[in-house]
């Protein structure tokens, strides 16, 4: 049996970090694989610190971030690619699209996380969902035989944003990253140019753990990342 592929796609670079490298990690410790895509890496909107350097460039900044995801991507068993094209605005356009379908077409995952279709703090964060969306059904051919190359339909979720309840986001999948939130941190540790996320979301991870355990009764989850699911789970059996 061929592994698992998982893929997660950011509008930014470190967007997979804080939001969903437990997930990543986990499922690449239990033998998957997974690819990390960032649509841009949020040169502009997001690099403040690397900004402060004297006569820093964009070309220099987007290097730092592509060696920087590279490496939060390994640190949780990853591969990362960046589509650079440019954030705030973040604009995808078609020749983005093509790019996005094809991926996804080659690579196939079978489950896909992005942002959610909300948020009222980020304007590229919705786009990146709108861009993810319609290339997920543009490589299934919406499940159906079409007269183009199609993958079989993955799953499809959204990943925790800043501020959820502004968001629209609801919980329907906790996973447990208790055993590999280490690598969760050191993927964080990489992201230097926004360190002051990293305190933050290694306290949510313990909230998600603590709402976890009243879930399952199971004390021994510590840490854990919220997702939604945007489609139903189709089971054999409940």
């Amino acid at each position: 049996m061929s592994a698992r592929r998982l893929l997660v796609v950011g509008a930014h670079s470190a967007d997979f970090v804080w939001r969903a490298a437990g997930a990543v990690a986990a499922h690449t410790a239990a033998g998957g694989e997974a690819l990390v895509v960032a649509l841009s890496y949020g040169e502009r909107g997001e690099s403040g610190e690397l900004w402060k350097a004297e006569g820093q460039t964009e070309e220099n900044v987007k290097r730092i971030r592509h060696e920087e995801a590279t490496r939060a991507a390994a640190a949780v068993g990853a591969e990362f690619q960046g589509f650079d094209l440019g954030d705030y605005p973040l604009e995808v356009g078609q020749d983005g699209h093509d790019r996005l379908v094809e991926l996804m077409r080659e690579y196939a995952p079978h489950v896909v996380l992005t942002h959610p279709d909300k948020d009222p703090f980020n304007p590229d964060h919705p786009v990146a969902h709108a861009a993810v969306a319609r290339a997920r059904l543009l490589t299934s051919g919406a499940g159906v035989a079409s007269g183009f190359k199609t993958a079989p339909p993955s799953e499809f979720l959204v990943f925790e944003p800043h501020q959820p309840e502004l968001c629209g986001f609801l919980p329907t999948v906790y996973v447990d990253i208790t055993a590999v939130f280490e690598r969760k941190v050191e993927a964080m540790k990489h992201m230097a140019a926004q360190k002051y996320l990293q305190e933050y979301y290694a306290q949510r991870a313990e909230h998600r753990g603590n709402h976890a355990r009243k879930v399952t009764g199971d004390s021994a989850i510590r840490q854990a990342e919220a997702f939604q699911r945007l489609l139903p789970h189709v089971v054999g059996a409940l």
